[in-house]
This record gives C-alpha cells, sequence and structure tokens, in this order.
C-alpha cells in the first residue's frame, strides 16, 4: 500500500508530461531539483546559465558569483506548485554568496519541497495518519576568475528524499534516499563596448549539473538517475544609455540521462523498470546519452530544449521580463510563455512572475504567481 502511494505521488505530481500517448520522456529522480526556485529566472522563459549574476545563481551557474557587484547577498523564494489542485505543495528556496575578494566567491544553498500533508488510511474505516514528505537539496560552491573576462565555478549538492510512509507501528518499508552530486560551470563576461548608438556587453556561460550516482529508495531496489544536465546559453546586454538596458538570452539544455529503449524487441520502450537500463552506470550514461535515442539524430535533437528570454531595466531600479521555453512533444511537450516584473529599493529587491501554458498538456506552475527577495549586502564591488 505504501509503495503505491509513493508511486502515485510521483507519476502525479511529476510525470504530468507523460499522458501523451506517444510521449518518450527520458524518467529521472528526484526531479524537484529541475523547477525553476527563483522569480527573476521563470519571468524569462526559465533562463539562468549566461544572464547576470544574481542571489540565485546557485542553481544555474555558480561561476557567475565570481563577476557580483556586491560584496554579499541573500535571497529567498517561494513556488508553489500544482496550485491549481492542492494548495502546500510548492518548493522554498534560500540563496546566499559572499565575494571573498574581486576574483572569487564562495555560496551556499538550500532547496526544500514539500509534498504538503497527506492522510493515510488502509480501510475507510481506520483512523488517518498524517505524513508529511518531502525532498531537500543542500548545495555549496566555489567559483574563481581565471580571466578578466572568464570565471569557473565547482559545486557540491547533498540531495535527501524522503518519501517513506510509516505504517501504524511506525515502520517502514521503504528508507529515505540520500546521495551526492557536483556541477562544473563556467561563466564569459565581456567588457563593455561601444558601438555606434549605444554600448553593450556578451555574456555566455555552460553548467554540467547533478553529476552522481543514481538513487534508490529501497535497499537493493530500483535505481533512479539523477537529472544530470547539461545548460549552455549566450546572451547580449544593450546599453542604451544611463538609465535604460535591454538584455536578450537564450539558453539550451539537454539532460545527460540515457533514453528508454527496446531492449527485447517486443516494441515497447522501457525505462527504470527494466534491468538492462538499471544496469548503465551514472558516467556511462553520461556520454550514452548523445547518441542512444532510438530514431537517431532526429530524436536526439529533440531531446534539447530551448528557451529565449529579455529583461528590460530602467535605471537598475524597475525591470520587466518575458520568456519562451520550448520542449518537444515527444519529450514532455512543455511549452510556455512567463512575464515577470521586479522592483529594487535600496538594498532590496522584489521579483514576481508568471507562467502561461501554451501546450496541450497542463503545467504544474500555470495559474501559479512565483515571487522572490533578495537582500544585496555590503559594499559594492565594481566589476568592468
Amino acid at each position: 500500500m505504501k509503495k503505491i502511494v509513493t508511486a502515485t505521488l510521483l507519476l502525479i505530481v511529476f510525470k504530468m508530461s507523460a499522458q501523451q500517448e506517444e510521449s518518450r520522456p527520458i524518467p529521472t529522480g528526484v526531479p524537484f531539483l529541475t523547477i525553476t526556485a527563483d522569480a527573476r529566472a521563470s519571468g524569462m522563459g526559465d533562463i539562468g546559465v549566461a544572464t547576470s549574476v544574481d542571489a540565485y545563481s546557485q542553481q544555474w551557474n555558480p561561476a557567475k558569483f565570481a563577476f557580483a557587484e556586491h560584496k554579499m547577498g541573500f535571497g529567498i523564494s517561494y513556488a508553489p506548485y500544482l496550485e491549481s489542485l492542492v494548495n502546500d505543495i510548492g518548493l522554498l528556496s534560500a540563496n546566499y554568496y559572499n565575494k571573498i575578494n574581486d576574483r572569487s566567491a564562495f555560496a551556499a544553498s538550500l532547496r526544500y519541497f514539500t509534498l504538503g500533508e497527506i492522510e493515510l488510511r488502509q480501510t475507510a474505516g481506520e483512523e488517518g495518519r498524517i505524513v508529511k514528505p518531502n525532498e531537500v537539496a543542500i548545495d555549496g560552491s566555489y567559483s574563481l576568475k581565471l580571466s578578466e573576462t572568464f570565471s569557473m565555478a565547482v559545486a557540491g549538492r547533498f540531495i535527501s528524499s524522503n518519501l517513506r510512509f510509516p505504517d501504524q507501528t511506525g515502520s517502514s518499508d521503504t528508507q529515505a534516499a540520500n546521495t551526492f552530486a557536483v556541477d562544473l560551470a563556467g561563466f564569459y563576461r565581456s567588457r563593455e563596448i561601444a558601438y555606434d548608438k549605444f554600448s553593450g556587453r556578451w555574456r555566455a556561460g555552460f553548467n554540467i549539473s547533478n553529476l552522481g550516482n543514481k538513487i534508490t529508495y529501497d535497499e537493493g531496489g530500483q535505481e533512479n538517475f539523477l537529472p544530470t544536465n547539461l545548460k549552455a546559453g549566450i546572451g547580449f546586454d544593450f546599453i542604451l544609455d544611463m538609465d535604460n538596458t535591454l538584455a536578450i538570452t537564450t539558453e539550451f539544455n539537454k539532460l545527460l540521462v540515457p533514453t528508454p529503449q527496446d531492449f527485447n524487441g517486443d516494441g515497447v520502450i522501457n525505462g527504470n523498470d527494466n534491468e538492462e537500463y538499471q544496469n548503465i552506470g551514472f558516467l556511462s550514461g553520461v556520454f550514452q546519452s548523445f547518441g542512444d535515442a532510438p530514431d537517431g539524430i532526429s530524436e536526439e535533437l529533440k531531446e534539447i530544449t530551448w528557451a529565449l528570454g529579455a529583461e528590460y531595466s530602467y535605471q537598475n531600479a524597475f525591470m520587466l521580463r518575458t520568456g519562451y521555453f520550448n520542449e518537444s512533444n515527444l519529450k514532455g511537450a512543455r511549452k510556455f510563455f512567463s512575464l515577470g516584473a521586479g522592483f529594487k529599493f535600496k538594498a532590496t529587491q522584489v521579483d514576481l512572475s508568471y507562467l502561461f501554458s501554451s501546450s496541450r498538456i497542463q503545467n504544474p506552475l500555470e495559474n501559479s504567481l512565483r515571487f522572490s527577495l533578495t537582500f544585496n549586502l555590503g559594499e559594492e564591488m565594481f566589476n568592468d
């Protein structure tokens, strides 16, 4: 019974895109790690690997912290999940960074995903028991400028997924799943360039995230790949004058996880429940993911999502944002537009975002308002 409830939760909360008859999404464990936590990134179509630095760069590209313009920063954000169905599922994020000097910085963050309160009963007449399943990721990173325009970072992550459902005696036939993962990231920011009618600055970044061993909830049971992901993006800041800046950014993402296959030739695509798929190691799976799609290169290209976002800033105090995210119908069909805004007063900044789905598959973040609060602390550190 408890395993059935656990599986049902995972299916309802995380596999919304699998409703399509011909869909072949790639399954992973702990998919809460892929939810956009902050309102700034979500307001631009879930992009962040090549945008300018902010307190939430830990999720997207920790190498950006080396270019932070303040000594330190702290941010908290909340993203409600499946708000059209329930009101107690959501992702809470807390982030902190500190510049060690002009060339380096360290950062830490916490992401807490709660599935709310769930009442369990074996029979209709049994007194219900309340459980509160949740998942947590704790990160730490170090970033360093290798030149005046390029930095790199490494990050470590502890992941705990507690989806246990104890019985009346307090025992459980599942255990909290724990594992570790690492990120490797890079960020490029050019010097300001003077053009004929405006100045500008180029940005680019990449992040290989969640490299780590597979995760399992039962001793000796089914193992699940982490959502290992390659993000890459490029952007440009149109510095129109002292008060007005328009930033355009595009980003591409690919899961570095093996594609489920028809291993025995019976016409059925098998994923985590297949023994041969289970035997693929996480590291070999990373390399295999670039050329294992059943339909060849055409399907490999469909496994790449893309997004385009824009941010207009007036006097670095008022921001308007918009973006579009696209995923192939075969791989999940996430397609949506987003809008966002930001307001900054002295050292405090408030950001809001809203998502409009353009897919026939309902987005679990649709009709939800996400918000973030950022505090820029310490002395300002100028970067050319």
